[in-house]
């Protein structure tokens, strides 16, 4: 991993952003805004899986009764997505929001920016700059021909001088495009233009599978990059599966310890054993384990044990028993159909 950008700070209620702190996972509600009590439940639902903020959409007053209504169940830090108009801005700050996410450029004229940074000065309430290929101002697609990796930097950048020109600069920008290619760009870039905190992102990743690849090429680009403060895994599916698939690029990149690892072989014509239904039984019966190990499951003994070197532990397979390894040594044979709990039972020792 190169060497991390440290950015300016921001604090989102009581997470850190930027200025070398852990890199963040969000995530967004998908219930209707006008549903409190599914709302709610949710929230809790993202919090239980490790979602460091929430975003929730806030498209009228109405909606601001959300942010008063979820305080009362969980303490995650929460962003009000406002689209155009600084009166839903100021309401949700008086609401106790910790974030809030607006472009300056869209809410009318220097009157209602300077409302809106005034507001969240005297508050500290940070603002997130969200700019993504379908938002770039024309005046700027029409000098790029296209929303580039330069034209949504210089659309970024735009709309954080009109905050700085009222003394705001708790800002935090996202540069975000459904093409991997043009996001990795364009945040490679803007971390060489300013110092404000980066929030990492595909916009409209896809469903499941496709999103977590996109995502993972992106973000975990430039994570390893050194680039990157907060990350949100955008994924047309349960929100809490962005938050999983955030957590494990995170734990993939470095950035976040904790939890299982598991390391596994792709099995080949050696394999004896149902080794990719023993990787997935193994993938539930370890996830609620906070061990910050290496776990090998491999398919045959002829190589298991090697591979599995770097590995804490691990198991690897025969025909009709198995071994124990612990980095790369054998310590015992097992029946087949005990290795997993063979496995779990060492582990729990560890």
């Amino acid at each position: 991993m190169n060497e991390k950008r440290i950015s300016k700070q921001v604090k989102v209620g009581n997470i850190a952003v930027g200025g070398g702190a852990p890199v963040s996972v969000q995530s967004m509600l998908c219930t209707r805004s006008y549903d409190v009590e599914g709302s709610i439940a949710q929230a809790v639902r993202l919090r239980d899986a490790g979602c460091d903020i929430i975003r929730l959409a806030v498209p009228n007053m109405d909606a601001v009764r959300l942010i008063g209504a979820i305080k009362e169940h969980i303490d995650t830090p929460l962003v009000a997505d406002i689209h155009f108009d600084y009166k839903l801005a100021l309401e949700s700050a008086a609401a106790g929001v910790d974030k809030i996410r607006i472009n300056p450029g869209n809410i009318g004229d220097e009157s209602r920016v300077k409302a809106v940074a005034d507001c969240c000065n005297r508050l500290n309430i940070p603002i997130r700059i969200g700019v993504n290929s379908g938002s770039v101002e024309k005046e700027i697609l029409a000098r790029h021909g296209a929303p580039t990796a330069a034209a949504l930097v210089e659309s970024a950048l735009y709309h954080a001088s009109l905050l700085e020109k009222f003394d705001f600069d708790n800002i935090v920008l996202s540069l975000k495009s459904s093409d991997t290619g043009i996001t990795f760009d364009a945040y490679r870039m803007a971390a060489e233009k300013c110092s404000y905190p980066l929030h990492l992102g595909v916009t409209e990743a896809g469903t499941l599978r496709r999103g977590i690849i996109k995502s993972a090429c992106a973000v975990g680009g430039l994570l390893l990059s050194g680039i990157g403060d907060t990350i949100r895994v955008s994924l047309t599916d349960d929100p809490v599966e962005e938050v999983k698939a955030g957590i494990d690029i995170l734990r993939s990149v470095g950035e976040r310890r904790g939890g299982v690892n598991i390391v596994s072989c792709p099995t080949c014509g050696r394999t004896r054993i149902d080794l990719i239904g023993l990787v997935k039984e193994a993938e539930k019966r370890l996830a609620g384990i906070n061990k910050d190990i290496t776990v090998a499951i491999m398919g045959c003994v002829v190589n298991g044990p090697g591979e599995a070197k770097e590995a804490d532990i691990g198991i690897a397979g025969g025909d009709g028993c198995g071994v124990i390894i612990k980095h790369g040594e054998i310590v015992r044979r097992v029946d087949e159909d005990k290795l997993l709990d063979e496995l779990i039972v060492e582990i729990e020792r560890m």
